[in-house]
């Protein structure tokens, strides 16, 4: 029987639409009572240094107003690492941060800034926040994540996705062998692997068949929801993710 398989509703564009005309509406907490509704199993929420989406005040709303299990994506800074020790999120996952960028451009350089990380690591899980490093599907980053005593980590698909929605059969082919390759290595090495980073309907679908224990999508859902509704689409990934994990046991 194929392990359950959980959806990670990030509701960070939400709160975009919101910021970019100020006021109240739409309500990123009101998103995420209706994800869950709908079949989450948690939700995701990225508190930036910049806070250009996701405020202080909606990560402790959050915390009160939702029955499920909350995920803080987060820079790995000291700023940070407070913020998460203070309000106490099941889990956290740790993500490469620029002010520049539109979103979040790649995973963090475990192996480079292993020690510097293994702090922060260190420091999350005596409080008892359970932590994910997003990196990407290399065998040294996959390495270096177990090395620092990270249970979980999440691999960046976005590049995979990226090739799927261009048409490069050839980049999207060996994007995804890199996925399966990285996925049976991290599990041999006994971390929890979560996805996330662009997926679709199509795309969530296909990688529910490997063995990971949770996807995290917000973007594309959000765009969904302009045209059938945030329950609605939630619904929809929650049954293609369902039909991909019926599948389980073709892939590693």
């Amino acid at each position: 029987m194929p392990a359950p398989l959980r959806l990670g509703v990030n509701v960070d564009h939400v709160a975009t639409v919101r910021n970019a005309r100020g006021g109240r509406h739409p309500d990123p907490i009101r998103a995420a009572q209706i994800a869950i509704g709908a079949g989450a199993d948690g939700i995701t929420a990225h508190l930036r240094e910049d806070r250009r989406h996701i405020r202080d005040e909606d990560i402790a709303r959050l915390m009160v107003e939702i029955d499920k299990p909350l995920n803080l994506e987060m820079g790995a800074t000291a700023e940070m690492v407070e913020i998460a020790i203070k309000t106490r999120p099941h889990a956290v996952c740790l993500v490469p941060e620029r002010r520049v960028e539109l979103t979040t451009e790649g995973g963090l350089d475990v192996a480079a800034q292993a020690g510097w990380l293994k702090e922060k690591v260190a420091k999350l899980t005596a409080a008892g926040i359970r932590v994910s490093l997003f990196i990407a599907a290399e065998l040294n980053q996959i390495i270096a994540a177990g090395q620092i005593a990270a249970p979980v980590i999440e691999i960046h698909v976005g590049a995979w996705c990226d090739a799927l929605a261009e048409g490069d059969g050839n980049r999207a082919g060996a994007e995804w062998e890199r996925i399966r390759q990285g996925v049976r290595a991290a599990r041999a090495l006994g971390l929890e692997v979560h996805a996330g980073h662009g997926l679709t309907f199509e795309t969530a679908e296909i990688i529910s068949a490997l063995p990971v224990v949770e996807l995290n999508i917000g973007h594309f859902l959000v765009g969904e929801a302009v045209y059938d509704g945030f329950a609605a689409a939630v619904k929809a990934m929650r049954a293609a993710m369902d039909r991909g994990r019926a599948r389980a046991g073709v892939e590693p």
